[in-house]
């Protein structure tokens, strides 16, 4: 009998098989490497019969799904992908399903990145591995006001930190009410009083068509000079342009980022050299727990399809 095969996706940290606990009849075959090029997919995917996507590392378009005909399952991180068209996938027969998941590893990597961006450490690490010493000075949160752009699982989780270190918490998104910011604990504002109070702005929004390029050229702008910026949700919710044009012009006091674009983000991209930054890749959610945790219910989720009974099904 033909193995049931498995293609695990983007697995740049080269653990799926070791976390992955699958039947003896399923055959797992994992790649490091990002790829791009539509037939270069193909090549690697015309034999599988499942795909398993990291987040939305790798698109399935249409056009993919069309030229892989054995394909029956595709599972996702999380309930959400919007790098899948899943209703292409419905209609050529191909199950969709997502995995739970939590944030806290994501908040977690939010205020490594905001610490590490108002500390200014990056820069004292290189000064000091360099042979030098105290370079610049850094930002107090003590006293400053946190402005959440998006107040939904994420954004809300930002908030006991924040007030552990004695800031002030505002939010806006488009449906915030004030009802929702008081549950929280937070004060809701106007869209742009957000921007031009907020010593530190957090992203948290979902990417949509009308969520992308929320933050633009008249959005920073009306930010302090001094303001910080942190996307850890999604990259084209910041006009990427507008923003490398704030920094080198010295309009904000710089931006932490794990999120781009385009992923992996290109050699040649004007953010890696860009002043006042801290760039992660696209590691907010990844840790030895929460990838252990995507890996067995990938698991589970695979076992349940192979008895006909599958579970996390995503709807288009």
């Amino acid at each position: 009998m033909t193995a049931f095969r498995v293609a695990l996706l983007d697995d740049y940290q080269q653990v799926a098989v070791a976390l992955l606990a699958l039947p003896p009849d399923v055959e797992p075959v994992a790649f490091g490497d990002h790829v791009d090029d539509e037939d270069q997919l193909v090549a690697r995917l015309r034999d599988v019969d499942a795909i398993v996507c990291m987040r939305e590392r790798t698109p399935i378009t249409a056009g993919l799904l069309a030229r892989l005909p054995r394909l029956r399952l595709v599972v996702t991180a999380g309930m959400r992908n919007a790098a899948i068209d899943i209703a292409a996938a419905a209609a050529r027969g191909v199950t969709v399903c997502g995995t739970t998941s939590t944030s806290t590893s994501t908040t977690e990597h939010t205020w490594a990145l905001l610490l590490a961006l108002a500390r200014n450490v990056p820069a004292q690490d290189a000064a000091v591995r360099a042979g030098g010493w105290q370079l610049g000075l850094a930002h107090t949160l003590s006293g400053a006001t946190l402005g959440l752009l998006g107040l939904g699982r994420l954004g809300a989780a930002m908030v006991p930190v924040a007030r552990a270190f004695g800031m002030d918490v505002v939010a806006w998104s488009p449906n915030l009410t004030a009802e929702r910011a008081a549950e929280v604990g937070v004060r809701a504002v106007g869209r742009d009083e957000l921007f031009a109070t907020a010593d530190v702005l957090s992203v948290h929004l979902v990417l949509s068509p009308r969520s992308a390029g929320t933050v633009g050229a008249a959005e920073l702008a009306r930010m302090k000079p001094t303001a910080l910026l942190v996307n850890t949700s999604r990259g084209p919710i910041v006009d990427e342009r507008a923003l490398v044009d704030a920094l080198r012009e010295g309009r904000i006091a710089g931006a932490a980022l794990d999120v781009f674009d385009r992923e992996p983000l290109p050699a040649d991209h004007p953010l890696r050299t860009a002043p006042r930054t801290v760039l992660t890749p696209h590691t907010g959610y990844v840790s030895a727990r929460s990838l252990r945790d995507y890996f067995t219910a990938v698991g589970e989720i695979v076992a349940a399809f192979r008895r006909g009974e599958p579970v996390g099904v995503l709807q288009p």
